[in-house]
């Protein structure tokens, strides 16, 4: 009985010792993470106001880059574009009209008026002059002198006037009125660039490919530039968003691959990387006293799913399998 009780008590002792090896955790070389995809949405609408003209694309549809999407009513745009073409013509006729200065005819009219000036002035000189001799002989009223003198001196200013035209005629358009007038072609031609830019805003354009997620408006609608009219889940790019916890945070780097499965097809892995750790905890306290309430921190990471699955939905649970036995920067 004694070597029994012995035999069993060895046994019992291997048994344990068997068990206690057994559950020592072995180094793992994979981390398993749990997270949810995270799509990015975009919310369409046009950057001038009007009138919905047509909505080319439904709820559900897939949309290329570049596709045309919705148009806005085209018929007021133009009409501004016309008005500010008619401008620049104007402004263009007037800029050439400065710069070419006076036409030969207009200085030839200007010469003829300083003759005709002139002639004036000699002829009311001539008439002082025997005024004032009538007047010295007391054949005439003094009065009779202040008129002509009045006259002559009228001649005088009309010489000078017609002076004065002739050389601005002949020296054309000053400086400061040539960049006037190109000043104004200037604002002109802003405004057909400006017209032209809101006529290309009618067109509302897809950014990249997507899905069509929400239709908001329909054709007829007045909108402005703060309405949404589509709502477009891009399909490039795919995010995981998952987090690690303290203790696991040295083993990632960002450009790390990862393989991200669902549950809906869980025996197909899709390639990724992780494109960015965040530097702050989350789902913690502020202030960490102990080596225990360290462990519980946690680090956003966010995941770029570079196999792109069409089965991958907004907010989807995703597992992110991890190969951290290379090390850092490996």
């Amino acid at each position: 009985m004694k070597r029994s009780s012995k035999a069993l008590i060895l046994v019992l002792l291997l048994a344990v010792t068997a068990g206690a090896v057994a559950c020592r955790p072995h180094p793992s070389n994979s981390l398993t993470l749990y997270g949810n995809v995270d799509i990015r949405q975009v919310e369409l609408g046009f950057r001038v106001p009007g009138r919905l003209k047509s909505m080319r694309f439904e709820e559900g549809e897939t949309v290329k880059a570049g596709a045309v999407m919705a148009e806005l009513d085209v018929r007021s745009f133009d009409d501004q574009l016309h008005a500010a073409e008619a401008q620049v013509a104007a402004n263009e006729a007037n800029l050439n009209k400065v710069v070419t200065g006076s036409r030969p005819s207009e200085i030839s009219r200007a010469k003829a008026a300083l003759d005709e000036a002139m002639a004036g002035q000699q002829n009311a000189r001539t008439q002082l002059e025997r005024t004032e001799k009538l007047v010295a002989a007391n054949a005439i009223p003094r009065a009779n002198y202040d008129t002509a003198l009045a006259a002559s001196r009228e001649a005088d200013a009309r010489v000078a006037s017609a002076n004065a035209s002739l050389r601005l005629f002949v020296k054309g358009s000053r400086a400061e009125d040539i960049a006037g007038a190109r000043a104004m072609l200037a604002v002109a031609q802003a405004n057909v660039a400006s017209a032209q830019t809101s006529i290309a805003d009618t067109r509302l354009v897809a950014p990249s490919d997507g899905v069509v997620i929400s239709r908001v408006r329909e054709p007829g609608a007045i909108v402005s530039p703060n309405d949404t009219v589509y709502v477009v889940a891009l399909t490039h790019s795919v995010w995981v968003r998952a987090y690690v916890s303290e203790t696991h945070l040295g083993t990632l780097y960002p450009g790390m691959e990862v393989g991200v499965t669902s549950d809906a097809a869980p025996s197909r892995s899709l390639r990724g990387h992780i494109g960015f750790i965040s530097p702050t905890a989350e789902f913690t306290p502020k202030t960490v006293q102990t080596p225990e309430l360290r462990t519980d921190l946690v680090y956003r990471l966010r995941i770029i799913v570079d196999d792109v699955d069409a089965g991958l939905r907004q907010g989807m649970p995703v597992t992110v399998q991890i190969a951290t036995s290379s090390g850092k920067g490996g």
